[in-house]
């Protein structure tokens, strides 16, 4: 049975979307809701190491306007700080599976790793 990780708010309708589709898939899901337990650096790392600053962080939503962070220039561990006390930052969710990631709603990742043998 495939075992998924997933990192996002119980709010947030992308995380939701990201539950269902495994849900229905019979995954086994761990939930880590983002507003109660941050993610760890070394987690945060590791998709840091895949998809970058860019690719990551959600800098057309509505989080980040209201920080006021359009306009500011911050270094990239300035960035990781802000984004370690707001999760909101983050492009939702972020999933992983053994060795596959993915960010946002990336349902074609999504059935990658359901297709993965399980470890």
């Amino acid at each position: 049975m495939v075992s998924v990780q997933i990192f996002g708010l119980k709010n947030s309708q992308e995380t939701r979307a990201a539950e269902r589709f495994f849900k229905e898939r019979r995954a086994t899901i761990h939930f880590v809701d983002l507003k109660q337990k941050p993610m760890s650096p070394g987690e945060i790392r590791r998709f840091l190491e895949k998809f970058g600053t860019a690719g990551l962080i959600d800098t057309e939503g509505k989080a980040w306007v209201d920080a006021g962070l359009k306009y500011l220039k911050m270094t990239e561990g300035d960035l990781l700080a802000r984004v370690e006390r707001d999760a909101k930052l983050l492009r939702l969710p972020l999933v992983r599976s053994g060795k596959l990631l993915s960010v946002g709603q990336d349902e074609a990742t999504w059935k990658a790793m359901m297709a993965a043998p399980p470890k």
